[in-house]
């Protein structure tokens, strides 16, 4: 039976939660670094770079959808003849979150493929199916266009929501499923206050400053502190245009709860 319902959070709980997310003091102070940041040129197709010592090749392709075309932006590293591993990103990242796992990846003989998720990088952004079994059937005709049969999925965050539709309905294609950082189980909401700010977003203004979303998300969440030149990228990612319109059309489809 389903039930709203929850079992009382301990109070251990509940202190970790009244200090987990920062203070604007703090994300405004970290943000003034990051005030230069604008967003990186766009990648053209069959562009290169080379990060980690291993050269990353983008990538544009059409795929189909419900009434819809959408446009997704991928970068590929590793031998085209490697077993493929698709590597889906969270927020507020794009394909960019994965270029070290890929550098060690295709080092290895892999074929690696991190695509930017609907409404993310430089992916398609007008309005569409954003529910997440939707964009999940979006990704998956988009790995079926670049001509993948069979691959493994490593996923975090938002990409687990869509990883998860694709290996429960498309099971022979997935050859293994590395899952991160997503709830299996119905979990009491105030664990997880980020759902309603974000769907909240067009209004509350939490995503319009990129670099102040950025910091925001990873003074919150990270226990590492993340190297300046890694939080350029990511904002950079963020800049560019619609990206705040589209994101939190997962947020008004869905809920925690729901996925």
């Amino acid at each position: 039976m389903t039930t709203h319902e929850y079992t009382e959070l301990p109070e251990r709980a509940k202190k970790t939660i009244e200090n987990f997310i920062p203070s604007d003091k703090l994300v405004e102070e970290r943000a003034k670094d990051f005030a230069f940041v604008k967003q990186r040129d766009l990648d053209t197709e069959g562009s290169t770079e080379v990060l980690d010592g291993v050269a990353f090749t983008h990538h544009f392709v059409d795929a189909p959808g419900d009434h819809e075309t959408v446009r997704f932006h991928y970068a590929e590293a590793g031998p085209a003849t490697g077993e493929s591993i698709v590597l889906l990103h969270g927020i507020p990242d794009s394909w960019f979150q994965w270029h070290h796992q890929m550098a060690t990846l295709a080092k290895a003989g892999y074929r690696c493929i991190a695509p930017d998720l609907k409404g993310y990088g430089q992916s398609e952004k007008k309005p569409g199916d954003y529910r997440h079994e939707g964009a999940a059937e979006n990704m998956y005709a988009m790995l079926q266009q670049i001509g993948l049969v069979q691959f493994n999925v490593v996923s975090h965050d938002r990409g687990t929501v869509q990883g998860d539709y694709i290996a429960a309905k498309h099971p022979a294609a997935v050859l293994r499923y590395g899952r991160g950082e997503q709830h299996l189980y119905h979990f009491n909401p105030v664990l997880a206050p980020q759902g309603d700010i974000f769907k909240d977003a067009p209004y509350n203004g939490i995503m319009k400053d990129p670099a102040r979303f950025v910091v925001w998300v990873y003074t919150w969440i990270a226990k590492v502190p993340i190297p300046d030149e890694i939080f350029t990228r990511v904002i950079q990612e963020y800049c560019y245009p619609e990206i705040t319109h589209a994101v939190p059309r997962y947020f008004n489809s869905s809920s925690f709860r729901a996925e």
